[in-house]
Order: C-alpha cells, then sequence, then structure tokens
C-alpha cells in the first residue's frame, strides 16, 4: 500500500514520502497562483480550484489566501463561502456541506501527531476525516480538530475550539466548544 493510501485511510504514514511531497508542492504552486489570481476573473479562479480540487463546483467563493496540504482530498457542495486566510490541512477526507459559509481564519486539520517522540522523530503520522453538514455558518477563528463531524444547520461561534461531534441544528460556542442550544429548523 502506498503512504498516500495509508494516509487518506487513517493508517500510520510516512509525511515525507515522494509521492506525498511531491503532491503537497503541486498544491502549494497551484495555490499561489489562486492566492495571486485577479479578483474580478471569476473565470480564472474556478479553473484554478478545478485543478486543486480535480472537480468543477457550482457557486463557491473561497476569499484567498487559501492554504491546504493537498487539495485533492477536500469536497465540496454548492454555495459554500470561504473567507479570507482558511487553512485546510486535508490529509484525510475534508467534506463541507451545500450553503455553508466558513469565517476568516478558520482551520480544519485532519493530521494527527503520535505522542511518542520517537514515532514523530520517523515522521510518521495518520489522518481522521473532518465532516461539515448542510447550512452551516462557522464564525472566524474557528479551528476543528480531526475525527469531528458536525451536523446539518449548525452555527459555530466565533473562536471556537470544535474537538467533539455536533449533533445537527446546534449552536456550538467555546473552547473546547459545546452545544449551548437547539436550533430552529
Amino acid at each position: 500500500m502506498s503512504e498516500y493510501e495509508k494516509m487518506v485511510n487513517g493508517e500510520a504514514y510516512n509525511a515525507l514520502d515522494k509521492e506525498l511531497s511531491d503532491a503537497r508542492i503541486r498544491a502549494r504552486f497551484i495555490l499561489k497562483e489562486y492566492n495571486n489570481s485577479a479578483p474580478d476573473d471569476p473565470d480564472q479562479r474556478a479553473e484554478i480550484l478545478y485543478r486543486l480540487f480535480g472537480k468543477k463546483y457550482k457557486n463557491i467563493t473561497i476569499e484567498p489566501p487559501l492554504f491546504c496540504d493537498y487539495g485533492i482530498n477536500i469536497e465540496l457542495g454548492e454555495n459554500v463561502y470561504m473567507n479570507t486566510g482558511c487553512t485546510i490541512l486535508d490529509c484525510a477526507r475534508v467534506k463541507i456541506g451545500s450553503n455553508t459559509f466558513i469565517g476568516p481564519n478558520t482551520q480544519i486539520y485532519t493530521p494527527i501527531h503520535p505522542l511518542q517522540a520517537d514515532l514523530r522523530r520517523k515522521w510518521l503520522e495518520y489522518a481522521k476525516p473532518v465532516v461539515i453538514g448542510d447550512d452551516c455558518w462557522l464564525g472566524g477563528n474557528v479551528t476543528i480538530v480531526p475525527g469531528v463531524k458536525i451536523g446539518n444547520n449548525c452555527v459555530i461561534g466565533a473562536g471556537a475550539v470544535v474537538t467533539k461531534n455536533i449533533p445537527d441544528n446546534s449552536l456550538a460556542v467555546g473552547n473546547p466548544a459545546r452545544v449551548i442550544r437547539k436550533l430552529e429548523v
């Protein structure tokens, strides 16, 4: 099994693997182009994002700068809006549902580094997917850790650190984020 296959399957993988390193470098060049693209040329931006994600999306807006590891492990619904400075470490799948709005400087993490120093010295890590449902709104500076699922129709308050799953129709705030009330559908 390749290191990429191990990575997306949640198994321990070597982050310095040549295939993975090359894929990250490829993404960096595409992101550089996107982050320096003209704000008045949506067709050019859509083409650049197609190269990054490997798929064309309907009605998405991603304000530069955007940062990610690979791009190919990010799946977006329709009508997604990401404000400036979002970082998505997509070592595992990151799924963002339709009609979801993401505030500036939001960070979505999938990689996990071992607690044992000897394993970190070998550049071993593993990753868990993150899923964000449809019709969500994440405030600015939200952090989502590996393995978290946020349900449909959720609002995550600015600055929240989401460390556990959030059920549908919830308002969650704080560090760590906790549900403070249910939302009307």
